[in-house]
């Protein structure tokens, strides 16, 4: 299936529609693998979006965001850390990538869809692919109403604004 002609892309159902992102798997082909394995072992299904901030971005991919789950919200991952692939790929509107802790090789799962220019974020977060469908969508989770959280920053959702879930498809 390697012809040039299929893709695989994520479609990202959330309570507000689905939003589709193409990979770059040319600049970070271990991140894009790790996501599209978590995707495929069903890791994202039930999961939330916990942090938005608007006009910067939205994060989610914490599995602590689960039903039932007791962790705090922003500290989960899969159990495992990746190797950051910073690329010189721009952090502008619709480009989806890995957040982290300060240690740049502490990703994870979590990932955030820039929905500003974050610029200052190239080269320092590990961006691996971009909305091309749902920017409307992207649009709607960035307003959703928000409320300081732990840390005192206004961006935790006031409703839960659900990760339903990720499949991986071949366009």
């Amino acid at each position: 299936m390697s012809n040039a002609s299929t893709s695989e892309v994520a479609v990202l159902k959330t309570s507000y529609g689905e939003i589709t992102i193409a990979f770059w798997s040319d600049v970070a082909p271990k991140t894009v693998e790790n996501f599209k394995k978590l995707a495929r072992e069903h890791f994202y299904d039930g999961t939330a979006f916990h942090r938005i901030i608007k006009g910067f971005m939205i994060q989610g991919g914490c599995p602590n965001t689960k039903e039932g789950e007791n962790g705090q919200p922003g500290t989960g991952g899969p159990g495992y850390k990746l190797k950051a692939e910073f690329n010189a790929k721009s952090h502008v509107r619709g480009v989806v990538s890995m957040a982290r802790s300060a240690h740049p090789d502490s990703a994870g799962s979590q990932f955030f869809i820039c929905h500003g220019d974050a610029k200052f974020l190239d080269r320092q977060y590990t961006a691996f692919g971009q909305v091309i469908k749902g920017d409307e969508v992207l649009e709607q989770l960035a307003n959703v109403p928000t409320k300081s959280g732990g840390g005192g920053e206004k961006s935790t959702p006031i409703d839960r604004v659900a990760l339903e879930s990720v499949k991986i498809v071949v366009q």
